[in-house]
């Protein structure tokens, strides 16, 4: 069995990702091209990237892979369960932020996937196999096929939507359930302790920012929440955790979906009532309504507020995760601009 691209899309290279720096005073190993590491300043942090390992696999849905065990345990077994494969070193600091996120998914996933960790100086023939060019480097594989991946340590809002696009996690146990069901929900209050308590134990960990961010926002700390969410790095300012934020701070304080639909009934021409018509209606998980509300004001009105209709489409589009839709909406946008 070989591993083979799914077939139209590009794995090698995923030209999708932003250039990557090389680790400065990091030589490759003898016998080994170098590889690059990629190195996203806002996640660098203050690492200690020599570590020994970033490897945990205590889980079972957590494994060690090797060109032993490559066959049996990634493409077999990928014929009943996706694989995500991340491929990693020591030396590299990124893949220390992003391994243990990853394997806090592959816990809460459940079983949905597994989690295969492949060192990349210990391994170099299956890192030359799948054409890794920097690391961290995951490709998810179901089937016996690469069915898609990404360079970089992505924040975990990123992490997710991503596995959302291919698996869902699986339920627990009926015995499971009912303990989950029994234990206590955890307020915001606790939310905004517990991350705070966290963020002084690892301030490199920009993501317990955003996280600290939302949990404020649902304490109805309106002010907090912004300030947390307008420091958070520019890696993050793209998560569709905190574009959803961004909306909801600023809808703080505006008139209710049923108002703003009154208002746009009583008067179409209302622009305003209509913008944030459609933030409210992306936020309650409506996107094609949203999206139509920001389209009537770019037929009518496009000028208004500074071209506000076609920014908000503009970002819509690069937080949905519905391709179809996007699509067509990006038809309308230009044919209304074009």
């Amino acid at each position: 069995m070989r591993v083979v691209p799914v077939s139209g899309q590009v794995i090698d290279g995923f030209s999708q990702i932003s250039p990557c720096g090389a680790e400065p005073g990091w030589t490759a190993p003898a016998g080994r091209a170098p590889l690059i590491c990629c190195r996203p300043a806002q996640i660098w942090g203050a690492i200690d990237y020599r570590s020994d390992t970033v490897t945990d696999t205590a889980h079972p849905h957590v494994f060690d892979v090797t060109q032993d065990n490559f066959e049996s345990d990634v493409l077999q077994a990928s014929l009943d369960t996706p694989v995500l494969v991340d491929f990693w070193a020591t030396w590299c600091g990124p893949c220390r932020t992003l391994g243990p996120m990853l394997e806090k998914l592959a816990v809460e996933f459940n079983g949905a996937f597994r989690l295969g960790k492949v060192d990349v100086d210990a391994n170099q023939q299956l890192a030359a196999m799948f054409g890794i060019r920097s690391i961290p480097t995951v490709m998810l594989v179901k089937d016996g096929q690469i069915l898609d991946g990404f360079a970089g340590a992505l924040p975990e809002g990123q992490l997710r939507e991503f596995l959302a696009r291919h698996v869902q996690p699986l339920d627990d146990s009926a015995a499971d359930a009912g303990e989950a069901a029994a234990a206590p929900v955890e307020s915001a209050a606790d939310a905004v302790n517990r991350l705070q308590q966290a963020i002084a134990a690892a301030p490199e960990r920009p993501e317990l920012k955003l996280d600290l961010a939302v949990a404020l926002m649902r304490l109805g700390n309106v002010d907090a929440a912004r300030a947390e969410l307008e420091a958070l790095p520019a890696n993050l300012a793209t998560d569709a955790r905190a574009v959803r934020l961004s909306h909801q701070l600023e809808l703080a304080g505006a008139p209710s979906l049923e108002e703003l639909r009154r208002r746009v009934e009583a008067d179409p021409s209302d622009w305003e009532a209509r913008d944030l018509l459609g933030v409210r209606l992306l936020i309650e998980d409506e996107p094609a309504a949203g999206l139509d509300q920001f389209l009537a004001v770019l037929e009518k009105a496009r000028a208004w507020n500074d071209g506000a209709a076609r920014k908000r489409l503009i970002a819509a589009f690069a937080t949905l995760d519905d391709a179809e839709l996007i699509g067509r909406y990006r038809r309308r946008m230009a044919s209304l601009l074009f």
